[in-house]
């Protein structure tokens, strides 16, 4: 569903005096934008650089935790969300055709990193890392769903060693699990890709984070949003054509070597065709028969 400035428009009475003091704080000039400080983001934001467009936002880094929070809150304009964060807050916010976060099978940066089998771990201690939302959520319904284990969960900074002091598994997401992928076996520790878990599990691709912007933000400036999209939209595009430069200039200043890191970025997805919008549509639904998200969303894109 696409959601037109006019269909806007029509809500736009009712909305002003709940979101005005939300936008209160925003400075005039260019849009707030939201860059989520994880390898798996680069490619969205490499093309910017090169295009000169990041010239043309306001960019706010943070961990995606935060970024979520700020969208929310009205501190943003547009940018990254985790999809359970959007699926929340569904009301307030217009998807971004065609951007997300998410693969079709191994992800190696989103992980469940486990001391025990899985199917051992009912009733254990399972750590899950701050960060981190989506994965979350998924981690718990695959543990307690398909696997049908119960533990008990605790959240804590995302620190594999601590977390193994206490806890007998851990989630973790971003470099913190894509350092685990590549260390953790070597410690006697299972790592489960829940990207490949959830691909066996729904037959379907999934989607960590989507891009969303403020339906107020949107009726006010339809111009902006489109600017943004397309900049954003141009610079995967570019990111993709020229991976290998992107890994490049990335392993300069990373603990992994440009060949890892360009492996890592084809495995990832960046798009959200019809494919990944039914797999977000399985996770809502999924997540929304557990009660974690409003049983009356309606998800709504941004007309671009």
């Amino acid at each position: 569903m696409t959601v037109s400035v006019e269909a806007l428009a029509a809500e736009s009475a009712e909305s002003t005096g709940r979101t005005a003091g939300r936008s209160a704080g925003r400075t005039n000039g260019r849009p707030r934008v939201g860059h989520i400080q994880f390898l798996n983001c680069l490619p969205l934001y490499w093309g910017l650089v090169t295009s000169g467009a990041l010239l043309d936002v306001e960019l706010t880094k943070d961990t995606p935790d935060r970024l979520s929070d700020a969208l929310v809150r009205g501190e943003l304009d547009l940018g990254p969300i985790s999809l359970v964060e959007y699926l929340r807050h569904a009301d307030e916010l217009l998807l971004l055709p065609d951007l997300a976060v998410g693969s079709d099978g191994p992800v190696r940066s989103v992980n469940l990193v486990s001391q025990l089998p899985l199917d051992r771990l009912d009733g254990a201690r399972v750590a899950l890392g701050s960060t981190s939302r989506t994965s979350v959520l998924l981690a718990q319904m695959l543990l307690e769903d398909r696997v049908g284990v119960h533990p008990s969960y605790f959240t804590c900074p995302p620190d594999l060693a601590a977390m193994m002091l206490e806890a007998s598994a851990a989630v973790l997401i971003g470099d913190a699990a894509l350092r685990a992928t590549h260390s953790a076996p070597a410690r006697g520790l299972h790592v489960h890709d829940l990207g490949t878990a959830w691909r066996e599990w729904s037959g379907l691709p999934m989607v960590f984070a989507v891009w969303a912007v403020r339906r107020d933000f949107a009726l006010a400036h339809p111009a902006i949003v489109k600017e943004v999209h397309g900049a954003f939209v141009h610079s995967r595009d570019l990111s993709v054509q020229r991976v290998d430069e992107v890994a490049a200039a990335a392993a300069r200043w990373e603990s992994f070597d440009a060949v890892t890191l360009a492996a890592y970025f084809r495995r990832l997805d960046f798009s959200l065709g019809q494919r990944q919008q039914a797999g977000l549509r399985e996770f809502a639904a999924r997540a929304r028969a557990r009660g974690a998200v409003p049983a009356d969303l309606e998800m709504a894109f941004a007309e671009v």
